[in-house]
């Protein structure tokens, strides 16, 4: 029996969407699923609709990388509204304590130190994170509080931009699993005011840049100037995608030679000259470096493949 043909085209790539306030992440991602008409695709971590900015979508082949992307470091742009704390942390929720703004710059300062570096941190109940098989979420918009274990967080750089009047603006460089909502409720604990989010803006997820951000308008726009000009939405809709291999360009480069690359897309483990001695490895073939996967270096010292591409045709 033959299999089903899969609906949607084969597109390869990572765009980086500038998400827009109240769009939901995946209500992003299958939009932009059906404006490319892939075949596959994926996000590398959800951004709550409350928040704007980098939201990662992969699309085809580059869907079996996104993983190394939800364990990348973040960059987030937040104003924290001082003086109010709702159940959510941020300004969806209601309001369950408004209390007086009374510390100085001095103690705002010293509360803001407390969170630099690595700390541990109890995630929000309005977070994806699972118990029981069921998110986190779900039990806290039926009012029921479950248990939640601390977890290591670190935060390489916090930055004070500006206060004014209820709102603190802060820039926060922080690891994977760090919830801005949670940092600033506990800061507006610290200070004895209470707090909650405003406004958050991701401006970046690993070392991708910013200016490669393309909205959702952006992505209509061009759409109806390839139809004004009679050209397929492609030609220029792909142009916008980064490589699949972007996900994973941290890793070391292994380039192998075509028949040693023939035996990893087997799967079989192989030696290669020059590879590190440990750790996740980015995989290319031939003179044309073409990425052929991920793998990772056994105890052998052999390359053992991970995660490979499928062939298909540019």
């Amino acid at each position: 029996m033959s299999r089903p043909r899969r609906r949607g085209r084969d597109i390869h790539g990572v765009l980086l969407l500038d998400k827009s306030i109240g769009l939901s992440s995946n209500d992003a991602l299958q939009k932009v699923k059906r404006l490319y008409n892939a075949n596959r695709a994926g996000h590398t971590g959800a951004l709550d609709p409350l928040a704007t900015g980098m939201l990662p979508l992969c699309l085809g082949e580059a869907t079996k990388f996104s993983r190394f992307l939800l364990d990348s470091d973040k960059r987030y742009r937040v104003i924290a509204r001082m003086g109010q704390r709702t159940d959510t942390s941020d300004a969806e929720g209601a309001i369950i304590s408004e209390r007086e703004v009374t510390f100085s710059q001095q103690q705002l300062d010293d509360a803001l130190n407390s969170f630099r570096g690595e700390t541990q941190q109890i995630p929000s109940m309005y977070s994806a994170l699972k118990y029981e098989g069921k998110k986190l979420y779900e039990y806290a918009r039926q009012g029921i509080e479950v248990p939640r274990e601390s977890r290591s967080i670190t935060v390489y750089e916090l930055k004070f931009i500006r206060w004014e009047g209820f709102e603190v603006e802060l820039e926060i460089h922080c690891s994977k699993g760090t919830y801005i909502r949670t940092i600033v409720d506990d800061l507006g604990e610290k200070l004895g005011c209470g707090a909650h989010v405003a406004y958050l803006r991701r401006l970046q997820v690993a070392t991708y840049p910013s200016e490669r951000m393309v909205t959702m308008e952006k992505l209509h726009e061009l759409i109806a100037q390839a139809e004004e000009q009679g050209i397929e939405p492609r030609l220029l809709l792909d142009p916008l995608l980064l490589p699949m291999d972007s996900a994973c360009e941290d890793f070391p480069e292994v380039n192998l030679l075509p028949v040693v690359a023939g035996y990893v897309k087997q799967g079989q483990p192989v030696q290669a000259s020059g590879a590190p001695v440990s750790g996740m490895v980015r995989i290319t073939e031939g003179e044309e470096r073409k990425f052929i996967g991920v793998g990772e270096i056994d105890d052998d010292g052999r390359i053992a493949p991970r995660r490979l591409v499928v062939e298909y045709t540019d």
